[in-house]
């Protein structure tokens, strides 16, 4: 049995990384913590190259990237040739644009411009990977969920998953049955976790505080090898700091790791 690499999905931190010094001080403060695997997204202009080298210089590895639909239909090869210098072979989608929502034939349509980005992907030894929220277990016109037609006919080869365990719960699904469901397919898993007010209001929380049985995720991820988990919270921090909640749900994943939560 495989344990998973943890680290940390940059998104979390994204208002620092938007320049290079910016960056370079984040990474410089999660290796404090000893963090060594991050997921890229929602970075500033930094240009690749430079990337390269504060990732190097902090002892980081990027497992997947968030990166536009629009970018890769319009700059596939440059996306490629980025990918290749920062090491990554996983380029990620964070949610599939409106256009391709609400409809069996809209996410058809998305699945076939998907699959042939994948097919583009594979020749240079990548994958694309597609990371989820809660409108793909909505039932289509057709009665099936996007998320049943993402399962059935996108390409095991080239399209991999990147299930986002708190929107699955969220949605009503059961996140461990899923993570099943997609053995084989994926590389990068997302734990977030959430709580609901006395309205049923959602609010992202620290990893561990909420109501996703993370230690079943993370027994599912060990069982089938999923090889990378990275915590993500999109918002509401502790105390409005990113870096705090950052820091807790690190220690959390740690004590996972280590069988202890």
């Amino acid at each position: 049995m495989l344990k998973p690499a943890v680290g940390i999905q940059l998104y979390t931190l994204r208002d620092f990384i938007q320049t290079a010094p910016d960056f370079n001080t984040t990474l410089a403060r999660l290796s404090g913590w000893g963090v060594t695997d991050v997921q890229i997204s929602a970075i500033g202009d930094i240009p690749a190259d430079v990337q390269r080298d504060i990732l190097q210089k902090n002892g980081m590895r990027v497992c997947v990237t968030h990166k536009s639909l629009e970018r890769m239909r319009e700059d596939l090869p440059g996306l490629i040739g980025e990918h290749k210098t920062i090491g990554c072979d996983a380029l990620g989608l964070g949610s599939a644009p409106g256009e391709f929502r609400g409809s069996a034939q809209k996410v058809r349509a998305f699945i076939a411009l998907a699959n042939g980005i994948g097919a583009e992907l594979k020749k240079h030894g990548m994958t694309f990977n597609y990371h989820n929220h809660d409108f793909e277990f909505l039932p289509l016109d057709t009665g099936e969920t996007m998320m049943d037609l993402l399962l059935a006919e996108t390409d095991p080869e080239t399209f991999r998953f990147i299930p986002d365990v708190m929107w699955i719960r969220f949605a009503g699904a059961d996140p461990t049955e899923l993570l099943y469901k997609m053995r084989g397919r994926v590389k990068v898993i997302h734990f977030k976790d959430y709580v609901l007010n006395e309205r049923g209001e959602r609010r992202f929380c620290d990893l561990g505080t909420g109501l996703v049985d993370l230690k079943a995720c993370y027994a599912a991820a060990c069982e089938l090898e999923m090889p990378y988990i990275m915590y993500e919270q999109d918002a509401d921090w502790d105390d409005g700091d990113a870096f705090l909640s950052a820091e807790r749900s690190w220690r959390f994943l740690q004590k996972l790791d280590r069988g202890e939560a």
